[in-house]
């Protein structure tokens, strides 16, 4: 694989939760608060506005798209034309803005948020809205993974510097919590699963780099963007293109409105796998 990316799409302001659908990248806008889709050439189509900062999406076996509402601290769901929904308030759950979010086959989403000083519960939300507590005490749970047998959930802990695993019973609540990898010095932001079980992790702190970590916290392999790196998705038609999310900033005084935000790509030799 190649360590330099090619410029794919530049006019977000701030994207996220970069989802590979339908032969389609979607992504989420902070500042333009609009989720967006893009073909193979890098054309732009508007799939829904909200009125919120939108963040992680995922789909429902309905088809219909759920989407975070960062500020409201919801999870709303897009009908088929375009109309959002309330799909799952979270209030009593997300001590700080919601974020990001991975639906899994069944319709479970696992909702994560800035939390209190950087303590937060993460949130099961269920295919009928009904949500509760499927772990406490995580330090910023950020970007997530399922396996692609569905039985393994990998968060990610941007305050925490590492990735913490859970079984997913079968009732969709979680146990047996373990590290995954301890990542010192980084803060794991949006990431996506290859199929040999490695984790491409954007660092949100790094100078524009999403590094390859296997379970340990090994680094074998690093690709560098032309700015910093918040978010990543496997997609294209074999899985093997590696879509990078990139902004000059996180912070909207220098994001919104400016259009600066890109999507950067490079081609990597092991396809995405599991989800999102």
């Amino acid at each position: 694989m190649s360590s330099e990316t090619e410029l794919f799409y530049e006019g977000l302001d701030f994207g996220e939760g970069p989802r590979w659908h339908d032969d389609r990248l979607w992504v989420s806008d902070f500042f333009q608060h609009e989720i967006s889709s893009f073909g193979p050439s890098g054309d732009r189509r508007t799939e829904a506005r909200l009125d919120d900062q939108p963040s992680g999406l995922g789909w429902l076996p309905s088809g219909d798209l759920l989407v975070v509402a960062m500020k409201a601290r919801r999870v709303c769901r897009i009908d088929g034309e375009g109309v959002a929904h309330v799909h799952a308030d979270l209030a009593h759950i997300a001590t700080g803005m919601c974020n990001d979010m991975v639906v899994d086959a069944r319709g479970n989403a696992y909702v994560g948020n800035f939390g209190l000083e950087g303590r937060a519960d993460l949130a099961l939300v269920r295919p009928d809205g009904t949500s509760e507590v499927a772990a406490s005490g995580l330090e910023f749970p950020n970007g997530s993974v399922i396996t692609p047998d569905g039985a393994t959930l990998i968060v990610g802990e941007s305050m925490g510097r590492r990735y913490s695993a859970f079984t997913i019973r079968d009732d969709g609540t979680l146990g047996d919590r373990r590290v995954w990898a301890e990542v010192p010095g980084m803060a794991p932001d949006g990431c996506a699963l290859d199929a040999e079980g490695a984790i491409w992790m954007a660092d949100a702190i790094g100078a524009g780099q999403c590094h390859r970590v296997t379970e340990g916290g090994e680094i074998v392999a690093t690709v560098t963007a032309t700015q910093p790196v918040f978010a990543c998705a496997l997609g294209g038609p074999e899985r093997r293109t590696l879509h990078l999310i990139t902004a000059p900033s996180h912070g909207e005084e220098i994001c919104a409105a400016r259009a600066l935000g890109r999507i950067e790509t490079v081609e990597v030799d092991v396809p995405g796998a599991g989800w999102p």
